[in-house]
């Protein structure tokens, strides 16, 4: 058995089969990501999860976390968050484009519906203040009981976390521009306080009087003159960095992969939560043994003996957007598709990609053939496609929901039909039934004549030869999906940056028989072998 871990420490014992053994790649993950960070009057630090859809708090001392709000409750997607003096929780929904608030016995209700792109909140003396992470955005001042909102400020290039200065004007980062602006709480234009930065994503007042800025882009932790918008080097964490919060005079910073990070002394850091997987989703092994993980805004290379790699993030040139699957065209060459509907060559290597097919809808699965093939699904509409040279032609429609695909050695296309509860292959544009029964089938991949099948659907994973023979549950109570199989939450997109972010459950097979499983519900890769 393969014991519960991470943020999945409360869920059952993963078992393999008899003749199967299961361990895992990478740690399970504590968090499922981590962006706005607040201390709160418990001293403890609430950290807004948007992958996780949930709102979590930590104690600094011990690194204790409690689950405060779960996925699948009243808030979804948040992506930053702040107290009132009463101890009502609001944070910024930024897939759903609202503001909404947590009372301290529990209950949920929206307090603005109409925040595209919300992202920053802050409260100061009784006024509740948000903004939009988007090209022209708007920063505002919420009425905390649903009323009218009030326009501070209508232009902003991408406004990020903020806050209000000793001052009493409003701090915050134009991040498009990278610089960090100021601004009245009663409107009128902007200043500039610092620019030539590393892309700002949070400013932030340390209890000494200076910024302490996040910069996405650089990765560096920055202390900023808010006089002269002089600037020093805090500490180098590394790209994706998010947001900081204060627990008396000490400075944590959170990153999107999930981990807090203490900045001790210039230079010194401690973490409090480690780096994980936020999903992880689609899986491919190259034929050098190497294993890419898409997880969404990042993508990692798993190379034998080593530890987990950076393949690139959304700020890295050349990289393919929010990935959801990935599949081998070659050594350390990828095909993927992505939120924004595209299916995508990537050499990471390189820092370059070339769009093989765009303008669809939410698409999953995705394998390459000889010839190199591309074969791809299209789940809302229930269309499988093939791309082959520039020609684009749909091989099957009217499918329930196709999410994986994998192609056979003699060109067989095989569909995990997440519907209709089957894996079926296509013949001349027609379906037959290979294996059905399933929960909620996903990822599938072919391994010495067996296809093996991702079932989050019932937390399981299963394996039966190409003509649906030979039938067996290869690992039970897997940490994949939601409890009891139950569908996780699914996020909308994030403005123009990013299409709908759905989940996929991948699975791969290497060269020597090792079967990699995304196992999401802990953010880890688990790797599953013949006894």
């Amino acid at each position: 058995m393969l014991a519960a871990s991470g943020r999945n420490e409360a869920g059952l014992p993963a078992r393999p089969a008899e003749g199967w053994l299961l361990h895992r790649l990478t740690p399970a993950s504590r968090l499922q990501s981590a962006n706005g960070i607040r201390t709160g009057a418990d001293g403890r630090i609430y950290v807004a999860q948007v992958a996780g859809s949930r709102v979590s708090a930590i104690d600094v001392e011990s690194g204790a976390i409690e689950t405060i709000s779960p996925a699948g409750a009243g808030i979804i997607g948040p992506d930053d968050l702040v107290f009132d003096e009463e101890g009502n929780l609001y944070c910024t929904e930024i897939t759903e484009g609202r503001v909404s608030m947590m009372t301290p016995s529990g209950e949920y209700r929206v307090v603005h519906g109409d925040v595209p792109v919300a992202n920053p909140i802050t409260y100061h003396q009784g006024r509740l203040i948000a903004g939009e992470l988007r090209i022209g955005g708007r920063i505002m001042e919420l009425d905390r009981n649903g009323g009218a909102h009030r326009v501070i400020y209508e232009g902003v290039p991408m406004v990020n976390a903020f806050e209000v200065g000793p001052d009493g004007k409003l701090y915050f980062p134009a991040q498009a521009a990278n610089e960090i602006w100021r601004i009245s709480l009663d409107g009128g234009e902007p200043e500039i306080v610092a620019k030539d930065l590393g892309v700002p994503d949070s400013v932030k007042f340390h209890p000494d009087g200076y910024i302490v800025s996040t910069q996405v882009y650089s990765g560096q932790v920055l202390k900023i003159d808010p006089r002269t918008g002089d600037k020093s080097v805090l500490a180098d964490i590394g790209p994706g960095i998010d947001n900081v919060t204060f627990v008396g005079k000490r400075i944590f910073v959170s990153h999107i992969n999930g981990s807090i990070t203490e900045v001790v002394d210039p230079g010194k850091t401690k973490s409090l939560t480690e780096s994980g997987l936020q999903w992880p989703l689609g899986l491919a092994v190259g034929p050098n043994g190497h294993v890419l993980i898409a997880d969404g805004g990042f993508t990692y290379l798993l190379v034998p003996g080593e530890t987990l790699q950076l393949a690139g993030m959304l700020f890295t040139p050349g990289y393919p957007g929010w990935v959801r699957d990935v599949a081998c065209a070659g050594a350390d060459e990828w095909v993927v598709t992505s939120a924004n509907g595209e299916v995508i060559r990537w050499r990471p290597a390189e820092q370059a990609q070339e769009v093989l097919a765009s303008g669809y809808d939410r698409l999953m699965g995705v394998d390459v053939g000889s010839g190199g093939r591309v074969v791809f699904a299209e789940m809302p509409t229930g269309r499988v496609l093939e791309i082959v040279g520039s020609e684009v032609s749909e091989l099957a429609s009217g499918l329930d929901r196709p999410m994986g695909i994998a192609i056979g050695g003699d060109g067989t296309v095989f569909v995990a039909e997440s519907g209709a509860g089957r894996v079926v292959k296509l013949s001349g544009g027609r379906k037959e039934t290979v294996i059905d029964g399933l929960g909620r089938p996903e990822g599938i991949t072919i391994s010495e004549g067996m296809l093996f099948i991702a079932d989050p659907g019932a937390n399981a994973a299963v394996t039966c030869d190409l003509s649906g023979g030979n039938r067996e549950t290869v690992v039970s109570d897997l940490p994949m999906g939601g409890l009891g199989g139950a569908p996780t939450v699914q996020l909308g997109g994030v403005g123009d940056m990013c299409g709908p972010m759905y989940t996929f459950a991948g699975i791969a097979a290497g060269p020597d028989g090792t079967i990699y499983l995304s196992a999401d519900a802990e953010g880890s890769v688990l790797a599953l072998r013949k006894a």
